[in-house]
């Protein structure tokens, strides 16, 4: 499998997922705006470990939506979460949506 990227949210192949399961599917949000990338459809489970996300898409597919992006389907299996960063002269900073 593929990483897979919204915005500034990136999905990793992971071997499994691990942590505490959360009650929620919002994988990121919107410091500016408060929109989220979240599971919308389809079999899922999100987990926390050391600040660290995973996803674990339990059905063929889940659907991966934001309100600025496309809606991406994400394979059955497990996922590390993360947020990509940029370099800036001051140093490295989180990508905003």
């Amino acid at each position: 499998m593929q990483p897979i990227r919204q915005g500034d949210v990136i999905l990793l192949p992971v071997g499994q997922t691990e942590g505490q399961k959360l009650s929620h599917l919002t994988l990121a949000e919107g410091e500016v705006t408060g929109h989220k990338h979240r599971i919308s459809k389809g079999t899922a489970e999100l987990y926390e470990k050391t600040g660290t996300l995973y996803l674990k898409v339990l059905s063929e597919t889940a659907t991966l939506s934001h309100e600025d992006h496309q809606a991406l389907a994400i394979p059955q299996g497990s996922w590390m979460v993360r947020i990509q960063r940029e370099y800036e002269p001051k140093g490295w900073r989180l990508i905003t949506d």
